[in-house]
This record gives C-alpha cells, structure tokens and sequence, in this order.
C-alpha cells in the first residue's frame, strides 16, 4: 500500500502482497482504515482511528475516520463515498497499480 496526500484526497494504490479486507466480526472498511493508519503512522504523523459521532458528527454510528490526536492543527481522512460502498471492499476490487482516494479535510 503506497499512501500519498494531493490537497484534499489521500490517495492509496496497491501493491503486491496487499493483504484483503474481508466482512466477518468488523466491517472490511474498518481494518483497511486501521492498516492506513500505520502507514500514516509510519509518515510521522500522530493519528487515531475513530467512531464519527464520538467527535459530534452527524453520521452513521458505524463510520470511522482516520484523525490528527490534536484537532487544532490536524486533518482528518475518511470515506466520503461510505453510504455506497465499503472502502475495504473496493481495495480488494482494484488490480496491482491501481488507486483509490480518500477525502482530506485540514483544519
């Protein structure tokens, strides 16, 4: 998984030996979102993964997003597209090379 930041998307591509993300306890979008959030760990970035609603979003109960520790001076990435698809699922659905981006918001 290659992560790269262009303005307001996070795009992710796929690499060989890309682990898949299945439905099964958790939704396949929550353990695609935590492994980003090493990668994005890995970057230097101090991230949390997170319920929405937690932090006052009016959203589903079920939808995560990836978001600085300290909201002050942060960004947070999640599935803008979350009602029409599980962004684990479309990860597994692309081939080696092939991208996929995220929303960003900075704040």
């Amino acid at each position: 998984m290659i992560v790269k930041f262009d303005g307001n998307e996070c795009i992710i591509t796929k690499e060989k030996g890309d682990r898949r993300y299945t439905r099964g306890y958790a939704e396949a979008e929550s353990g695609f979102l935590y492994t980003l959030l090493q990668h994005i760990k890995k970057m230097g970035h101090d991230v949390i993964k997170k319920r929405m609603w937690k932090d006052g979003h009016m959203v589903d109960e079920t939808h995560q997003y990836i978001r600085t520790r300290k909201i002050e001076k942060g960004f947070a990435i999640w599935n803008n597209c979350y009602a029409f698809y599980d962004a684990g699922e479309k990860f597994n659905s692309l081939k080696v090379g092939e991208s996929m981006d995220l929303s960003v918001q900075r704040f």
